[in-house]
């Protein structure tokens, strides 16, 4: 009988997909997951479109769960403090002390907070069900909403809080929404479909200053320009929850560094990283490490790591095989479809291939020797099938 224990930190996508994979490679030990939300794993993208248009809870989220991690030791609600890789503990928040033979690394990110004076009250993030649930109650018809930020998660709520009755502003230091994957020319017409549902853009201004005594009551940009509201949004990117492995020699200069197996880098305890906080090698990107915040990749870094723990369990080496995932994203804004394969944000150069930027169409993203290294269409799902074939027959041939 294995007695051995594995620990995952983090109650995410990321973190339940490695139990799974331990499971599937044949670690029949016992697996405790560690959550700082009392909810068990959900899906995190609804949470800027259906979750805070309709207001739906974690029985309409919750991923559902192998038969095969049913006994899984949930310990929810209590954030991990603390790693001591030398005695093998990873401390919580409650004072509880949890010994492991291995170690999951699974807690992701967090929003990213400017340091804005003014007070805090109307201000904020979406990151858990709780926060959408919270903004949802927030936004009122007929009542403007200034968000911080023109990302993905930032274009999804001015979209969600428009078709909800607001009057939405965007205030973003980008020359375009969604520049860094999409470059300026097709975020310029994204930019134009969201002016056409009446978001308005603050492009190359910020914030310097919530007006208000105790709840923000208007907003003051770096111009002079003041817009009165009540509600702040903050979606002006992410950092990695790091602070509590603090002291154990680790690369985390950003995110935790793991090799292609997911086994962290810097030290010979059985220990992995998954998801949005682990900065990894990979076919596509052979130049260095990355994070990639992509809605795929806590399954598919999930799957390596619980792989790779498994057999350091068994006390066998992991599979050498390099990382081979395809990096891909969608993004439902009003009734547009945004939709993604491989790394269009690192492109040197793209051109415009099908359709025409106001309208449905695919634009191909280029590294500096001209190897095709993303896509992104508009309104094009079945046609950018054959882009996927084509990455994925790339991957096959150099993993």
């Amino acid at each position: 009988m294995n007695d051995k224990r594995v620990v995952i930190v983090g109650a995410g996508l990321g973190g339940l997909r490695a139990a799974e994979s331990l499971r599937a490679n044949g670690f029949t030990g016992t697996i405790t997951i560690v959550g700082d939300e009392q909810l068990q794993p959900y899906n995190r993208p609804p949470l800027s479109k259906d979750a805070l248009k309709s207001g739906l809870g974690h029985d309409d989220l919750k991923f559902r769960q192998r038969d095969s991690v049913a006994d899984v030791e949930w310990v929810l609600g209590e954030p991990a403090t603390a790693l001591d890789l030398d005695h093998r503990t990873v401390s919580l928040a409650d004072g509880k002390v949890i010994n492991f033979d291995g170690l999951v690394i699974a807690t992701g990110i967090r929003p990213r907070l400017l340091p804005i004076p003014g007070p805090t009250q109307g201000l904020f993030t979406l990151r858990t069900l709780k926060d959408a649930h919270a903004l949802k109650e927030a936004i009122h018809p007929n009542e403007n909403i200034v968000i911080i930020g023109s990302g993905f998660i930032g274009c999804e709520v001015a979209a969600t809080a428009t078709l909800l009755g607001a009057k939405v502003h965007v205030v973003s230091l980008d020359p375009e929404p969604m520049i860094m994957p999409m470059g300026k020319d097709l975020g310029a017409s994204m930019r134009q479909r969201h002016e056409s549902k009446g978001v308005v853009f603050h492009l190359g201004r910020t914030v310097s200053s919530f007006n208000g005594t105790d709840h923000i009551t208007s907003v003051t940009l770096d111009n002079g320009e003041v817009i009165p509201t009540t509600v702040v949004v903050e979606a002006i990117g992410s950092v990695t929850n790091v602070e509590w492995l603090d002291g154990n020699g680790l690369d985390l200069s950003n995110g935790v560094l793991v090799d292609h197996t997911m086994r962290v880098v810097g030290t010979d305890v059985p220990v992995v990283a998954v998801g949005d906080i682990a900065r990894h090698p990979g076919v596509l990107y052979p130049e260095a490490p990355r994070r990639i915040e992509h809605w795929n990749m806590p399954t598919e870094t999930g799957k390596r790591a619980g792989a790779t723990l498994a057999a350091l369990m068994n006390d066998q080496e992991p599979a050498p095989d390099s990382f081979a995932a395809l990096p891909a994203f969608w993004s439902d804004q009003f009734d547009f479809q945004v939709q993604s394969y491989g790394l269009p944000g690192g492109a040197d150069h793209y051109k415009i291939v099908s359709g025409d930027y106001s309208g449905p169409c695919i634009v191909e993203y280029f590294d500096s020797d001209g190897t095709l290294c993303g896509v992104i269409g508009i309104d094009t799902v079945k046609e950018l099938m054959p882009y996927r074939k084509q990455f994925m027959e790339r991957l096959a041939q150099s993993s």
